[in-house]
């Protein structure tokens, strides 16, 4: 007789306070998830240690790292981690080149966590070709991705935006490709 995998842990809720009883090892599970996983609130994960999760949380906000994924009571609690990404780190001698590239890169709708004096986006060799070529510094990088959240988005929500009336983004914009949406 074969044996069968033990039932996932469902995992419908969520809270941004460490919950009871999760405060030493072995007592929280750890997932960690992409920007774009964790804007994924629905279906199969698994833990850091191999558990299987399912997710089904209420529609809305991307999950954010440091939050908390609650069960059954007996069930134990899960931490939201960010999972390191392939990035690029992009940095200028002066601001006005950063703030440009800022511009070009909202412009199409592309993903950007925001540093002191750095831009961070998911790796794509097309991108950074073009922001070397605009004499930015471009370094890959392996991080945790951070992305701000979108102009309409309510709180803290990453790359979620609602449009403008008259326009599906919100906006003109000229020719060219865009690449897909994150979420």
């Amino acid at each position: 007789m074969s044996e069968s995998a033990p039932a996932p842990l469902v995992l419908q809720r969520r809270q941004r306070d460490q919950p009871p009883g999760a405060g030493g090892p072995g007592s929280f599970l750890r997932l960690s998830l992409s920007a774009e996983e964790r804007s994924r609130l629905r279906g199969h994960r698994t833990s850091r240690c191999g558990r299987d999760l399912l997710l089904q949380l209420e529609r809305g906000e991307p999950l954010l790292p440091g939050e908390w994924l609650l069960g059954g009571a007996a069930d134990p609690p899960v931490l939201v981690e960010a999972a390191p990404e392939a990035l690029l780190q992009v940095s200028a001698d002066e601001l006005l080149p950063l703030l440009q590239a800022a511009y070009h890169l909202g412009n199409r709708h592309v993903a950007l966590e925001i540093r002191p004096s750095q831009l961070r986006l998911q790796a794509d060799p097309v991108l950074a070709d073009l922001l070397e070529r605009r004499g930015l510094a471009v370094q890959p990088l392996e991080a945790p991705f951070l992305p701000e959240p979108g102009a309409y988005a309510g709180g803290h929500e990453p790359h979620q935006a609602h449009p403008l009336p008259g326009h599906p983004h919100g906006h003109a914009h000229g020719q060219g490709p865009h690449p897909a949406p994150l979420a």
